[in-house]
């Protein structure tokens, strides 16, 4: 006996062609052209990786409800706001670094850091 009875298939490149072909075509799923042939449905998945054909590959298709639909607009609008204030927050140190830089060039310090020492702002 043989230790290792595994039977190795090798596929011509126009068969796994036809394979995607008839999947893309929407008559077949995967499934039922493993079955029909004898493929597992992985190694269609490895075809499909293979000829990059995402397009075949299972998609998720989610519901939502009202409610859901709702909560998620209420979500983005929040989302936006906090990106509204950030960029606000950012706009505003800017403005108060460029203060500090001016005044201190105007009151003759040799760099923002002494100024911002005398005055007892963290750095």
């Amino acid at each position: 006996m043989y230790v290792d009875d595994r039977v190795t298939r090798r596929y011509s490149e126009p068969f796994k062609l036809k394979i995607l072909s008839e999947l893309s075509s929407g008559k077949h799923s995967k499934y039922e052209l493993g079955k029909f042939y004898g493929i597992a449905p992985s190694t269609i998945n490895e075809w499909i990786r293979k000829y990059e054909r995402k397009d075949l590959m299972n998609t998720r298709v989610i519901v939502d409800t009202k409610d859901e639909i709702i909560r998620i607009k209420a979500l983005h609008k929040e989302i936006e706001q906090l990106k509204k204030l950030v960029q606000k927050k950012d706009m505003d140190q800017l403005v108060d670094d460029a203060y500090l830089e001016v005044a201190a060039q105007k009151l003759g310090y040799k760099s923002v850091l002494e100024l911002k020492k005398i005055l007892d702002i963290k750095p």
